[in-house]
């Protein structure tokens, strides 16, 4: 557990890297156990690994580590088999189990014929058919037929959960934000995550109830400044994108960043040109002691769970790094 100002404190996760070799992905959850890290979270990106089944062979592998899908994309699943899954797991493992459900890249559900024609309206049917379907009631959209199609759909109570993992929206747009703070238990937020883009989003979610925050951010750090530094900016290398707008339109310089990006030809011409004391800003990076305080930041700001994504050639030697923040 990371403190920060004024008592304020928040979890420190890690994220699996997506393309780490088969090999080396339980032995590199179990050493981010072992070196204090409270979380875990795995991503579920296409054409990688599939979230439900990492999640399961992590939270198999560890003891103690909190595990998180982020996220489960709402237009490639049917909503009572994601309910079974995720019962399964909270049954299994009790407490150690967060889920994170969004609309998933339109690149790419478009590319598997996924994207639906009212992603706004099915992220929130599913939310709403996913939380009751966990408490073991009765699921029925026949009534009121929207995107979300259940006819009097229940899991058997012998598969209901005694613990309901939180059910978090991996979201970004306002309406999506806003749809976070009705029907989510918390919203995470994809990487650069700011203090800034952390209350601008806490605000337009708007919740009337406890919302968790998860921020994920690229991470590496190291007792060489420089190196540090240098590292990071292979992390930063897409937030030039249309897609990431929302997440530096809080920031002074969000119009000079658009305005570098259109300048440079190539994503890595951008990250290399990326003035240093905006690397700092936008990922959790320096010496350890810059890293917790920018940690601190982001907890004051009201993020309950700092996740780093590990930067670099090596994720293990990164992930060993990381570590001196905690």
């Amino acid at each position: 557990m990371s403190q920060g100002p004024g008592g304020r404190s928040g979890r420190t996760g890690v994220v699996l890297p997506r393309d780490l070799d088969a090999a080396r992905v339980l032995p590199f959850a179990r050493r981010a156990e072992e070196l204090g890290f409270d979380e875990l979270w795995v991503v579920e990106d296409l054409g990688f690994r599939g979230g439900v089944a990492q999640a399961a062979a992590v939270l198999a592998s560890t003891s103690r580590l909190r595990v998180g899908i982020g996220v489960l994309p709402a237009g490639a699943r049917n909503v009572a088999f994601t309910a079974m899954e995720v019962a399964t797991l909270a049954q299994l493992f009790p407490g150690r189990l967060d889920v994170g459900l969004g609309h998933g890249m339109p690149a790419w559900m478009r590319s598997v014929g996924q994207w639906p024609a009212g992603p706004l309206a099915l992220l929130e049917e599913q939310f709403l058919a996913l939380a009751s379907l966990l408490r073991g009631e009765v699921a029925d959209t026949t009534t009121s037929p929207g995107p979300v199609h259940l006819d009097s759909v229940r899991l058997d109570p012998s598969a209901v959960p005694d613990d309901v993992p939180p059910l978090l929206a991996g979201v970004r747009g306002p309406r999506s934000l806003a749809l976070a703070g009705r029907v989510a238990d918390g919203t995470v937020l994809a990487e650069p995550t700011t203090p800034e883009y952390v209350r601008a989003a806490l605000d337009r979610a708007g919740a009337d109830r406890p919302h968790r925050v998860v921020a994920y951010n690229a991470a590496a750090v190291h007792p060489d400044e420089s190196v540090a530094l240098a590292a990071a900016r292979t992390g930063l290398e897409w937030i030039g994108e249309p897609d990431w707008a929302p997440h530096l339109e809080p920031l002074p310089f969000a119009a000079e960043l658009a305005a570098l990006r259109r300048d440079c030809g190539t994503r890595e011409e951008f990250a290399r040109r990326l003035p240093e004391e905006w690397v700092r800003r936008l990922a959790v990076t320096g010496t350890p002691g810059a890293a917790r305080e920018r940690l601190a930041g982001l907890f004051a700001a009201g993020v309950t769970s700092a996740v780093l994504i590990p930067v670099g050639a090596d994720p293990e030697e990164a992930l060993e790094h990381l570590a001196a923040v905690l």
